[in-house]
């Protein structure tokens, strides 16, 4: 009810006799969506915030409020210097106008997501907050009067549609007379219901309260009252700070449940389609087994065969056809068969590992994801963070890269094209691993060097994997990866970011893979 008819009336009476004979020092802009009003009363100030934004509009009235040093706008420079005269409510309408000297009414329209404030001169309309609502430009303060006849004949003759009738209601005293089932009393019973609810409105008392398990600042006693007031400024200030700190909740909230939620889904996709993968190489884990019918043959294969039919001997003689490149000796082709299949075996591994870390990733983010549904306050929901395994330092965030530590070895992975050349230019020392996936886009990677010390062959391997899950092909169940000395990576003059040249590079495959 914040922006009922019935509270606006109780809040311009109070500014009336607040602010009357005071100045207007200040009018300004420090976000899109609010505009902030000083006044000067004698040697005190009084501060109007209004916060328009769509989905939420409401009049707050702060103390000792400061303008911040920047991104700060003035705005209606008509106002400064301006003595307010008084405050008139429209009757029946949720819209107050603050009269000033010299011909100047500044409206306030609280509509909710039409809500506006506008400028009018002489009585016509001179500039608005919202331009986007081009109706308001149109607006004439002499129409903005709305009658409701409140006598027994109109009620009898409308208790048919009485939402229509008192429109000046709205949801919240609509809920309280529901709580009273008033729909099921008489024709009697409803009209005293409703003059003691005149009553109540007409002297009311404020409650800042959770109607539907949302903060309402309400008229009437209803829902699960925290605070009560008996003065409309500081039940509007009350009111925006609980709200105010709900919303950003609500935001927050929902800003991390949409990311986990995208962590979610994407890594269920991987573990989906490299599952797949593994169940297809499972099956046609053969190449060990011809290499074997080969070598167990290798006196009754021709040179330059194509195709050869051999007994399996592992399954009782079983004949098998076995496709061969014409230009490899058969012994040679037993070779890359066994070479094939132990391929095979590393990629089968890697995919087992992978999909192994990315379950408990998933697990990680689903119990993150609990977390954040029972979080109760922002501080709580900030120190969970976005659920991805790894510890973002605040120092490091304005570095170019992510760093990641994996048995005492520093990673580094570029954040984007433009930092990856400053991290590989800048950053980098000649005697560090420079990693980056083969042939597509992707954050240049280093492993830091460290005195007197090999880098490993699983540090190596896993670096590698973070070089290929940050590239375009994050999604294939195996990447090639070129590993190379910083020192050999250069880049040329007009070449766009992130590209450089390799001069030396060594290539590894490996599974993509996410920070552990």
């Amino acid at each position: 009810m914040h922006n009922n008819f019935y509270f606006l009336r109780q809040l311009s009476k109070s500014l009336g006799s607040t602010l009357t004979d005071a100045v207007i020092s200040e009018c300004y802009s420090q976000s899109k969506d609010e505009l902030i009003i000083r006044f000067e009363i004698k040697a005190e100030s009084f501060v109007i915030r209004a916060s328009l934004l769509p989905d939420f509009s409401c009049l707050s009235f702060p103390e000792n409020f400061q303008r911040a040093r920047k991104n700060s706008v003035d705005l209606y420079p008509e106002l400064i210097g301006r003595r307010v005269l008084g405050f008139r409510q429209f009757n029946n309408e949720r819209s107050f106008a603050m009269q000033l000297s010299d011909g100047i009414d500044l409206l306030f329209k609280m509509h909710g997501n039409r809500t506006n404030i506008v400028l009018f001169q002489q009585g016509m309309v001179n500039n608005l907050f919202r331009k986007n609502i081009k109706a308001d430009l149109h607006l004439t303060l002499d129409k903005l009067d709305r009658d409701i006849d409140w006598s027994h004949e109109h009620f009898t003759n409308h208790s048919d549609n009485l939402k229509a009738a008192y429109f000046t209601f709205g949801k919240v005293v609509w809920k309280y007379l529901d709580d009273q089932d008033f729909a099921l009393k008489n024709k009697l019973q409803q009209w005293e219901i409703i003059q003691s609810l005149l009553q109540l409105l007409n002297n009311p008392t404020y409650y800042i309260t959770q109607v539907e398990n949302k903060p309402v600042l309400s008229l009437l006693e209803t829902g699960a009252v925290n605070k009560v007031f008996h003065h409309p400024v500081e039940a509007a200030n009350e009111f925006y700070h609980t709200f105010t700190h709900r919303y950003a909740l609500s935001k927050k909230k929902a800003q991390l449940e949409n990311l986990l939620k995208s962590k979610l889904e994407a890594g269920q996709l991987y573990c989906e389609k490299n599952s797949a993968r593994l169940a297809e190489i499972i099956h046609e884990d053969q190449y060990k087994l011809w290499a074997d019918l080969i070598m167990a043959n290798l006196h009754a294969i021709k040179p330059g065969t194509e195709k050869v039919i051999l007994e399996n001997f592992y399954e009782g003689q079983r004949p098998e056809e076995i496709k061969l490149k014409k230009e490899l000796s058969p012994q040679k082709n037993a070779e890359l068969f066994y070479k094939k299949s132990k391929n095979q075996h590393i990629e089968i591994e890697r995919l087992e590992t992978s999909i192994r870390q990315k379950q408990l990733e998933i697990q990680r983010v689903r119990e993150k994801m609990e977390e954040v549904e029972k979080a109760t306050d922002l501080k709580s929901l900030r120190n969970l963070g976005d659920g991805s395994g790894g510890e973002v330092k605040k120092a490091a965030v304005a570095l170019p890269y992510h760093e990641f530590l994996f048995k005492d070895y520093r990673i580094w992975v570029g954040k984007n094209a433009q930092h990856n050349d400053t991290l590989t230019l800048k950053y980098s020392h000649k005697e560090d691993l420079w990693l980056h996936a083969k042939d597509v886009s992707g954050s240049h990677v280093l492993i830091k060097h460290q005195s007197g010390k090999n880098f490993p062959k699983d540090v190596i391997e896993y670096a590698a994997s973070l070089a290929a899950y940050h590239s375009k092909r994050k999604n294939e169940s195996l990447c090639p990866v070129i590993v190379t000395p910083k020192k050999f990576v250069r880049k040329r003059k007009g070449d766009p970011a992130g590209a450089v040249v390799v001069e030396r590079e060594e290539v590894i495959l490996v599974p993509p893979a996410s920070p552990l």
